[in-house]
């Protein structure tokens, strides 16, 4: 599992997370998602392009850190989600509470 904290336009911060995000990398996962809704003001985006497998464990980190911003008065939205994982949110509803980007379409 890897995590990424990267600095994004209009003050937004952006966390990457890569590999597996279930029972097993949760606990690593978890602090690192806190420390970015505290460290700024502007809203969280969390890219999941690398996440590979995700299971119920992985899903609560999600709803957990949305809460958590929600709170600290932030927005959270998930970017690039990879079919797996939008798999996991349509069968759970979730993505009724966590925020998907849409996905930007290159025009030549």
């Amino acid at each position: 599992m890897e995590v990424g904290v990267q600095a994004a336009r209009n003050s937004a911060q952006v966390v990457v997370v890569a590999g597996r995000l279930d029972i097993a990398t949760v606990a690593d996962v978890r602090p690192r998602l806190h420390a970015a809704i505290s460290a700024c003001s502007g809203d969280l985006v969390i890219d999941l392009a690398g996440v590979e497998t995700i299971d119920v464990t992985g899903l609560g980190a999600l709803v957990g850190a949305q809460r958590r911003a929600a709170r600290a008065g932030r927005r959270l939205r998930l970017r690039a989600v990879p079919p797996p994982v939008m798999g996991a949110l349509a069968s759970t509803r979730l993505y009724r509470a966590l925020p998907v980007e849409r996905a930007r379409v290159a025009v030549a």
